[in-house]
């Protein structure tokens, strides 16, 4: 066969995986790689406005796809720009493979101009990270990269792309299987311990179904609803859980943990079987641990056997994919005596219904319950902060709307690099970004990657004036000192406030969509709403930016108390 260059094997490697799309920004380093992608045809390259956005967008198309998202950065700050969203990807097990440009062989290790040890920088937060030495393990280590990168417990792999390797001429193959020696993910049921896990379920008088964010990444809503019903057992889930059964649902309970409801919370403490799937039970769910199911025998099905065991001490561990495991638990199951059960639980959600308190003004609820009627189908993406504990607590999700959100790092600025990669992913599918005043303007400047793209994405925004879930920590924990969380302030009031008029906030989001070329709409009132939605829904290339005035005052509640148990609820005040 006829020796190729590293830049045009790589580019081979692309087609062979099936990749359609890359998200990627030139430099010195990746020039040479771009010039090889511009002589194809066959994936269509996003040019985002900085890798840090770029990075998210590569992620929301792969969770929205479940795909594998692919990103291509040059060296230096380039690759350092990835470190955010690889983090985000890797505590949400997402699938990318991200290649780095790199200096050439000689100068790494010399401080060259753009040259950082960017797999030295990432090992913590990679599933896997490699620079590639030799032209002759290009192909090998390409292909791993994606294997790697969706089996087991999906994670982001990064590939850092020395020049002179590159530029190099060998072989053209690219291999067709994988081999490598140690990495064998587990995927198959132990039978023995499912049963035995199963043999426990019958048994218990209070079981609750725990579904995290494993069960969404695994597409085992349909299975898992299956199971549900079959053996009529509630389901409480984590935020990233949310959407692993019809929120609808008769059985669906809500979200647990640090905003959960009272009802989920309060059937964690008392339950008597945790049947847990695809969870880290981290500390925004657990509370103080040893207070967490403190009569319930658990169970814990994850594809990661790092995971089980980690945090919460569990009875029963099965290593298994989520879809494996309740497909094979579907052969056994019949149905549980859990009205008595279900009666304290529906009594539990009669005596505090998660829902804000009514106000003569818009309430963030009030937005989302009108994007529950107006959107039959929809991809939500939220940003990070009080927006998004309000979304996960009252958006409607079903097989038709589902919802992405950054949910283990918690990343400022996920929100709208994440609907444009997710709209990207689902052209014909309405994409809805919620992001609060603060978060939006992290990554504002992809507003005019969607206006290129010509991605019809609604962007909503939750303007209170302020960083709202710290602001929220200080009025209730910090006797109302709000250091650092007003966005209106600035040298005009420093050291004044209360004492002088407020300044005006900037930005003025409507002229700023405007002047990107997407279009604006301010809601100040509840009846403006549903207009608005419907206005930006007949949009079929422009996004549209609307900005709904929230009240700072509107808190997230439940909230456990920092240090508290599942118990320790501040439902209002």
């Amino acid at each position: 066969m006829k020796k190729i260059s590293g830049n045009k094997l790589l580019v081979k490697a692309l087609k062979e995986e099936g990749v359609d799309t890359l998200f990627g920004y030139p430099g010195a380093c990746t020039i040479d790689i771009s010039d090889e992608l511009y002589k194809q045809d066959f994936t269509k390259v996003i040019l985002p406005r900085q890798e840090v956005a770029l990075v998210h967008e590569a992620d929301a198309y792969a969770r929205s796809t479940g795909k594998v998202g692919v990103c291509l950065v040059t060296s230096g700050p380039g690759a350092t720009n990835l470190v955010t969203g690889l983090a985000t990807a890797y505590y949400d097990s997402v699938p990318l493979v991200c290649f780095t440009g790199q200096v050439a062989r000689h100068l790494i290790g010399n401080d060259a101009f753009q040259e950082v040890d960017i797999v030295g920088i990432t090992r913590s937060i990679t599933k896997y990270g490699v620079t590639v030495r030799h032209r002759e393990d290009l192909g090998r280590i390409v292909k791993e990269a994606f294997y790697i990168a969706r089996s087991g417990r999906p994670g982001p792999v990064l590939i850092d792309l020395p020049k002179d390797v590159m530029g190099e001429l060998g072989s053209g193959d690219y291999p067709t299987e994988v081999n490598i020696r140690g990495y064998r993910p587990n995927t198959q049921v132990h039978i023995g311990q499912l049963k035995k896990a199963l043999k426990m379920l019958g048994k218990a008088k209070r079981p609750l179904f725990l579904a995290g964010g494993g069960v969404n990444i695994a597409r085992a809503n349909k299975e898992f609803t299956e199971l549900v019903e079959r053996t009529c057992i509630p389901v409480v889930t984590t935020v990233m859980g949310r959407g692993a059964i019809a929120t609808n649902h008769p059985l669906y309970v809500g979200n647990l943990g640090m905003h959960g409801a009272y009802a989920c919370n309060m059937a964690v403490g008392e339950c008597d079987l945790l049947f847990s799937i695809g969870t880290r039970f981290n500390d925004r769910i657990t509370g103080k641990l040893h207070s967490f199911a403190p009569h319930a025998q658990i169970v814990h099905i994850d594809i990661d056997t790092a995971a089980i065991s980690k945090n919460v001490q569990v009875d029963v561990p099965i290593v298994a994919d989520a879809k494996e495991a309740i497909t094979r638990m579907l052969e056994y199951v019949t149905e549980c005596d859990t009205k008595k059960w279900l009666d304290e639980v529906d009594k539990w959600k009669c005596e505090h219904p998660m829902q804000m308190k009514k106000k003569p003004i818009m309430t963030p609820q009030d937005v989302i319950d009108t994007i529950n009627r107006v959107f039959d189908e929809a991809i939500v993406v939220t940003d990070v902060g009080q927006h998004q504990m309000f979304t996960a607590q009252f958006i409607e999700l079903n097989e038709k709307k589902r919802l992405l959100m950054s949910g283990g790092l918690g990343t400022m600025g996920y929100g709208l690099p994440g609907a444009i990669g997710a709209k990207i992913g689902n052209p014909d599918v309405p994409v809805i970004s919620i992001s609060g005043d603060g978060g939006m303007q992290m990554n504002i400047q992809e507003l005019a990657t969607a206006v290129l793209e010509e991605l019809p994405i609604i962007s909503c925004i939750f303007n209170n004036n302020n960083l709202g879930m710290v602001r929220q920590w200080q009025k209730l924990f910090y006797g109302k000192r709000y250091s650092m969380t007003c966005l209106r302030s600035g040298a005009a009031c420093r050291g004044r406030c209360g004492e002088v008029e407020c300044p005006t906030y900037t930005p003025d989001f409507i002229k700023l969509a405007e002047s990107y070329g997407a279009r604006g709409i301010r809601v100040t009132r509840t009846e403006e709403i549903e207009p608005a939605l419907c206005e930006a829904l007949k949009s079929v290339k422009t996004p549209y930016i609307i900005e709904f005035e929230i009240d700072p005052e509107d808190l997230v509640y439940p909230m456990i108390q920092p240090g508290g148990t599942l118990e320790d609820m501040i439902l209002d005040c």
